[in-house]
């Protein structure tokens, strides 16, 4: 499958490690690189505003979907290729599925772990098959990662998501994953 578009999903905060924003930025200078358009949550803060200000500033294209209740508070990124305005986040999630081609998990908060959980649903349920990757930041989704397997093992999953993720440290293990290597 080639891929020409990812949802990044990843938090409207910096974090506390520079890390997560040298990441997020070098996520965004490769996708540019690559031609992979950026679908993503359209605001102009945190970790999802690196990513889309490092596609476009290395003239990558950047899909964003905000509701209006984040747009209504000023929080959209106003410079990007498009901005999509829905009414809710059920729609906003929904649009950003239907755009991407596969999912990318940086660091982020309640909205980030909101989306994966999804996406993992969505997959486990057949409604796609898109693939999800985790950026495993200093081991940021160690614990969540352990609390699925413990999940699994109490046998409240019919099948294992971690057959379904792909978990890498870092930006230059992800860009390296063998579906990357031959595209443009």
């Amino acid at each position: 499958m080639i891929i020409k578009s990812l949802a990044v999903f990843c938090g409207s905060k910096d974090g506390k490690e520079n890390l997560f924003i040298e990441q997020a930025t070098a996520l965004g200078i490769w996708m540019a690189s690559k031609s992979i358009k950026l679908v993503y949550g359209g605001g102009n803060v945190g970790l999802m505003g690196h990513v889309a200000n490092a596609v476009m500033e290395n003239g990558g294209s950047v899909t964003g979907v905000i509701p209006e209740i984040l747009d209504a508070r000023e929080r959209s990124h106003k410079t990007i290729t498009e901005l999509l305005v829905v009414g809710d986040m059920h729609i906003r999630k929904r649009k950003m599925y239907e755009l991407c081609d596969a999912a990318v998990i940086l660091p982020g908060g309640y909205g980030t772990l909101d989306e994966l959980f999804e996406m993992i649903t969505w997959n486990n349920l057949s409604i796609h098959d898109k693939n999800i990757y985790i950026i495993n930041l200093n081991g940021f989704y160690d614990h969540l990662l352990a609390h699925i397997e413990t999940m699994l093992h109490n046998g409240f999953l019919y099948e294992n998501p971690l057959h379904k993720l792909t978990i890498v440290s870092g930006v230059e293990e992800f860009v390296l994953l063998p579906e990357f290597m031959s595209e443009g």
